[in-house]
């Protein structure tokens, strides 16, 4: 049986904003170098309890978008149970319910099968967080 697994880790730098960060060509570069034309699916993971995987539109305001969006239904206020850290921060922890920490995603002979706008990004809503590794 061929190697049915292959793994690579991202060490991405996110600052101290909350960001979209474009994972995508790391992505093709990945399939570049272990797909071979093959057809499979690509997981991608951040093992993180403060950040998530999103497939949007970037660079047309879609990513700032969604930024307002987590905090209009994730405000960084004093509500939250989990208060250690900056004020608010207990929203991060939320945040991996809405964008999930994970994707699956197809590849079609070797590339990533990605709609005409579509981006894979890191979304990190924690500003004291600078560095998150990720599996593909």
């Amino acid at each position: 049986m061929p190697t049915a697994f292959t793994t690579s880790v991202l060490h991405i730098t996110t600052g101290t904003t909350e960001t979209v960060t474009d994972l995508t060509s790391d992505c093709e570069q990945f399939l570049t170098r272990t797909a071979a034309g093959r057809d499979g699916l690509l997981n991608i993971f951040v093992p993180h309890a403060t950040a998530g995987i999103a497939v949007l539109e970037t660079g047309a305001g879609s990513d700032d978008d969604l930024l307002s969006a987590l905090h209009t239904l994730l405000p960084a206020d004093d509500r939250w149970q989990h208060r250690h850290g900056s004020p608010g921060h207990g929203r991060d922890h939320v945040l991996p319910a809405f964008v999930p920490p994970h994707a699956t995603l197809p590849v079609i002979a070797g590339r990533l099968e990605l709609g005409t706008w579509q981006s894979v990004c890191l979304v990190e809503s924690r500003v004291s967080n600078i560095d998150n590794s990720g599996a593909c």
